[in-house]
């Protein structure tokens, strides 16, 4: 019920600690008694049952807990007098024993236990001070404070260089994050506690867990990697972790001296601590009870707690995992110079289809260079007002071409962006700060139809999936959409972004949404999904991106329904799959690049390799490269062709009728084509092997077992019953994967409150 600077909750292997308002204790533990309105706590990193506290009656205490079958000291071992007003926090040495750091409203000292008087009282903070930490080694300690400044203590005084220039160095690195997995409760987080690395239970891969302190409870959250079940120790998630003997004394460390604890190594028969074990008397390779939770064992079957966690936070893509990768290098088109890398916003910077690359150069006239092209339609806007279309001769280039095959005049200003048809050959679509968008027939060089009704800069325009519509986005803020055989006005227009810096629009869902990339009120980037059926009642979904200036250019699979979108400048690739109810966005996992590209564009189906289980293709361009970039999902059975995330695809890039024959009113179909490799059998057809069950002997269940044991077997059976959903594993929808099987690695977190367990009871 008060408020302080400290965490409120502390664990070390054997026991946890955490502040209450009345000295109440579980039964089988003996009240403790400890100062009033104590601020923050710390387990000693050498010792489980050293505890030191903190309080607003400004002194330290170090309390030496007992097991509960004794009876615990009612006074504290040491008692420290810093007398600087309440104290806020305070912190264990990470390498000597018997040395604290500790904090009061602002200021800081670091204390030898065994010594009457602080080591060193350090500089005091401007404002409240609310952070400490020390550095792995124990060399330098970190401090935060309420005017967002950061200050760093130490002695000697050079350690304080060294800090600052190690922030400098790593500056960089700082911004960039990975979010892995997250966990929901539905409990107020009143403190969080993390559990000595010590403690964790490796038969099962957990590989970190949280105490969350609530108002009634202390709920166990774990952490594990889903692997294959059995007795093997996973070397590669277990590198060796810090003992828990100390490097060195207070007194050494104060003279300079610097070492680092010894580490202690890993296996999957060590016995870590009561918080892993959930009975000393209970072997964990033999019951089958045995679980690693937190003193009862509140912890299922990986398999059962994944389908509980699945059906809380609901659906989960079949993409999630989904991986990008620059293919090698003798796949790239390097030493490129010259290029035109400042092209405007609405412009994607350069454009591919499945044998070549056009990319603009930066030189007087706007010339462009194509790279290795066998057939190419290529149409050109410029500052000019004109469209200048070019047709690339079969073979390639063997001259530099100075005339287009025609040139398209009827625009009064620049022109912002060009889109062909999707099935009507020579149909191509442009948009201009004339604020009009017309439609050219390039076999004849005319204008067709001149649509109007924009009251401001087009920053994006988009054919439907059939060819029927063509939506817009505007600087105005209006999403439209446009019947060009019908009306040259909108048939349907409603609120688009906010956000003024620029936009773009695709077509999603079948042609049943429209997906938007634009920018919020407060210039983040945002994504936006709209029915195509009703765009003035707004946006049905949206979700936040990040904050950067440049646009996000999307690109739509329709056969996956995967949304991958990058920006101009950009070193990040999204990754969504859309779907046409809630959630609609499934986010799915990101592409960095060590580099910021320039462009972004994607290849027809037929390059992608279906082995690999490649479902998008890419090439992305570079200050002076041009390299391609393959979106694989993983599988394990690649021995089979992926049928279900390679449906047959339609040839987009063959027209299914004339401009003349879509101006009259027909509609055009693209026909479709498998990408089944003959030598592969679909992965639907492939032979299901039969399940291999394990028994455990029978001697293991004729063991006379103890009342305790015969508790902990009821409570997880009953935890196991609540994880016991019939949803499936995301790693479950991937086609010819068995159930004992994962194909990629994934934290999942388990949480089982006190309230469930006494509601499924």
């Amino acid at each position: 019920s008060f408020s302080s600077q400290g965490k409120h909750i502390k664990s070390s292997c054997s026991l946890v600690a955490f502040n209450t308002d009345q000295a109440v204790c579980p039964d089988s533990l003996p009240d403790l008694p400890v100062p009033d309105l104590v601020t923050d706590l710390d387990f000693s990193p050498f010792d489980d049952y050293l505890l030191a506290t903190c309080s607003a009656d400004e002194t330290v205490k170090l309390w030496r807990v007992c097991d509960p079958d004794q009876d615990q000291c009612s006074n504290a071992e040491v008692t420290l007098s810093p007398a600087d007003g309440r104290l806020e926090v305070v912190l264990f040495h990470p390498a000597a024993s018997g040395l604290l750091a500790v904090a009061s409203v602002r200021g800081l000292q670091v204390w030898d236990v065994t010594r009457d008087a602080a080591l060193t009282v350090l500089e005091q903070h401007e404002d409240q001070l609310q952070g400490l930490a020390w550095k792995e080694d124990g060399s330098l300690l970190a401090s935060s404070c309420k005017v967002s400044a950061l200050h760093s203590n130490i002695l000697p005084a050079c350690f304080f260089l060294r800090l600052l220039l190690f922030l400098h160095i790593h500056e960089a690195d700082l911004s960039v994050s990975w979010s892995v997995s997250h966990c929901l409760t539905d409990l107020s987080t009143r403190g969080v506690a993390l559990v000595p690395k010590l403690a964790l239970d490796v038969s099962c891969c957990e590989v970190l867990r949280l105490l969350q302190l609530t108002d009634n409870f202390i709920v166990p959250i774990s952490y594990q990697v889903p692997r294959k079940a059995g007795q093997d120790f996973h070397a590669d998630l277990y590198p060796d972790t810090v003992g828990h003997t100390p490097a060195m004394t207070a007194e050494d460390w104060w003279k300079g001296e610097n070492k680092q604890v010894l580490t202690s190594q890993r296996s999957a028969s060590s016995s870590s601590s009561p918080l892993s074990t959930p009975s000393s008397s209970a072997d964990p390779s033999r019951s089958p009870s045995s679980t690693s939770g937190l003193s009862s064992g509140f912890l299922p079957s990986p398999s059962q707690s994944s389908r509980a966690i699945h059906s809380m936070l609901g659906p989960s893509s079949k993409f999630r995992h989904i991986q990008g990768a620059v293919l090698h290098r003798d796949t790239h088109i390097t030493n490129l110079r010259g290029l035109h890398l400042t092209t405007p916003g609405e412009c994607d910077g350069f454009c591919a289809n499945g044998q070549r690359v056009a990319v603009p150069l930066a030189i007087a006239g706007g010339q462009i260079a194509v790279f290795e092209c066998r057939a190419l339609c290529l149409a050109i806007s410029g500052d000019d007002a004109k469209i200048r279309v070019w047709q690339i001769p079969k073979g390639g280039l063997t001259e530099t071409l100075t005339e287009p095959e025609c040139v398209l005049r009827g625009h009064t200003e620049k022109i912002y962006s060009i889109k062909f048809h999707p099935h009507a050959s020579s149909l191509l679509a442009s948009s201009s700060y004339d604020l009009t968008v017309r439609l050219w027939n390039l076999e004849t060089g005319e204008e067709v139809k001149r649509l109007s009704g924009h009251q401001d800069q087009i920053f994006g325009m988009a054919w439907s999936p059939d060819g029927k519509l063509l939506a817009t986005v505007c600087k105005d803020g209006k999403v439209r959409l446009y019947d060009p055989r019908k009306s040259t006005l909108p048939i349907q227009e409603g609120p688009g972004p906010e956000g003024h810096r620029g936009a773009r629009v695709v077509w999603v869902c079948d042609g049943k949404y429209l997906l938007v990339s634009g920018f919020d009120s407060r210039s983040e980037r945002q994504l936006y999904l709209f029915s195509a059926e009703s765009l003035a009642s707004g946006s049905v979904a949206s979700v936040p991106a990040d904050v950067s200036p440049s646009t996000l250019i999307p690109f739509y699979d329709p056969d996956t329904s995967v949304l991958i979108l990058t920006g101009k400048g950009d070193t990040r690739v999204y990754t969504y799959e859309i779907v046409p109810e809630a959630p609609y966005f499934m986010e799915c996992s990101s592409f960095h690049s060590s580099e910021p590209h320039k462009g972004l564009c994607f290849l027809p189906k037929t390059e992608c390799d279906v082995r690999d289980v490649e479902v998008a293709r890419a090439v992305r361009l570079g200050k002076t490269t041009i390299e391609p970039v393959a979106f694989r999902v993983p599988r394990v059975k690649k021995e089979f062709f992926q049928d279900d995330v390679f449906p047959e695809t339609a040839v987009w890039w063959e027209a299914s009728l004339t401009a003349a024959a879509w101006l009259s009113g027909s509609n055009g179909q693209h026909r479709k084509i498998s990408l089944r490799p003959k030598d592969m059998t679909p992965v639907s057809e492939a032979p299901k092997e039969a399940p291999v069950k394990k028994y455990l002997p029978s001697s293991v269940y004729l063991e006379e077992k103890t009342d305790e044991q015969k508790k902990e077997e009821l409570l997880s059976a009953m935890v196991a019953k609540l994880g016991n959903r019939e949803d499936p594993l995301p790693q479950a929808s991937y086609e010819g994967v068995d159930e004992d099987e994962w194909v990629s690695e994934e934290l999942t977190t388990h949480t089982h409150t006190p309230q469930m367990i006494h509601d499924t009871l």
